[in-house]
């Protein structure tokens, strides 16, 4: 494209995954364009499984990441909402068909024609890549004002892991003060999940399959309560909350939820979940699953976790450590969320 942008990243060439330097181009800014310099990445589980290709639609060269925070460096002719020199962050989404109902309700992440930031193709049929990279060129619509003195590095995973948590517990009704929620899973997404209901005003229950991480639940995320799945708590929650992404059974926390209540599946396992029919009939239970939220929805949830000060653990990283990072991060070896530091350890040279 003529006018196109020299951009450099760190990007996987085959399903072996291994991420290496990659120079490419990004398109110029356009009338609706944002051109940011990247800071800082998180590194999301659905990263290792894409450059990875355990999903089977994944193509290359694959420059992930979709946690991207930095700092604006110009503006299209007719851009509004942004100026040089703001914050801004980018999730998965970087365009939808804006024609449909989804699109209309602001709903672009169930759009039937989205497009994803990496491993996914622009209407003039360029490719997209992600933000392990140096700079970012994205339409306005698509970028989130961040809020003045909330971390950029702390904050980054929130456009994934913070988005896919707090848009079901606030399209499905559990939000609410005074409501008991579980949480399955305290990895990326479980953690964050634990946070926001506790801003939310409600109780929560920490579940595991390993009594081992009673003590981190209770103490460092400040869970009110710790539960092995296969122990006796039957019909105590309103709401579950299932970030695991492994096969596993949803019988027994089918079993913890009160009649009428909620179990909200998160975690994309690669083969399917069998789902108790009578738990569910008996028990008029809900099984139901969500994914990101669309572009109002996740700017609103930053904005409430800068409110309620609502920050992910995350350990930061240099570029060159990404593919030690993703190896850790299948080990579940890490607590809970990597960060690259882009900015400054995205070199050239390298």
């Amino acid at each position: 494209m003529a006018g196109s942008v020299k951009a450099f990243g760190w990007a996987a060439r085959d399903p072996s995954g291994v991420l290496s330097p990659f120079d490419f181009s990004r398109r110029p800014t356009l009338d609706r364009d944002i051109q940011f310099k990247v800071l800082y990445c998180g590194i999301c589980h659905s990263d290792l499984y894409a450059v990875k290709n355990h999903w089977g639609f994944s193509t290359y060269p694959m420059l992930p990441g979709h946690e991207v925070v930095g700092v604006v460096t110009e503006v299209g002719s007719k851009v509004q909402k942004f100026r040089v020199g703001d914050k801004v962050g980018v999730g998965c989404l970087v365009d939808s068909c804006r024609k449909c109902e989804q699109c209309a309700n602001n709903l672009e992440n169930y759009c039937p024609q989205p497009v994803f930031i990496y491993n996914s193709v622009l209407p003039d049929g360029t490719s997209t890549y992600g933000g392990y990279s140096d700079i970012m060129v994205v339409d306005e619509d698509f970028v989130i004002r961040w809020p003045e003195n909330f971390p950029l590095d702390k904050g980054a995973p929130l456009l994934c892991a913070g988005i896919t948590t707090y848009s079901p517990l606030r399209y499905y009704g559990l939000d609410k003060p005074g409501l008991h929620i579980g949480v399955v899973g305290l990895g990326g997404l479980g953690h964050v999940a634990v946070k926001f209901i506790k801003a939310f005003g409600s109780k929560v229950t920490a579940i595991s399959t390993s009594v081992g991480k009673k003590n981190e639940a209770l103490e460092s995320l400040g869970a009110d309560a710790f539960l092995v799945s296969r122990e006796a708590a039957a019909g105590t929650l309103d709401g579950i909350i299932d970030t695991v992404s492994a096969h596993h059974s949803i019988d027994p926390l089918l079993s913890l939820l009160k009649s009428q209540g909620k179990l909200i599946i998160l975690g994309g396992a690669e083969k399917p979940l069998e789902l108790p029919l009578f738990s569910i009939i008996m028990g008029r239970r809900t099984v139901a699953g969500s994914m990101v939220g669309g572009l109002k929805e996740t700017q609103e949830m930053i904005d409430f976790a800068a409110k309620h000060n609502i920050m992910p653990d995350v350990e930061m990283i240099s570029m060159d450590y990404v593919n030690t990072a993703m190896e850790r991060l299948e080990k579940g070896d890490v607590k809970y969320r990597f960060v690259i530091d882009v900015g400054k350890t995205l070199k050239k040279s390298e």
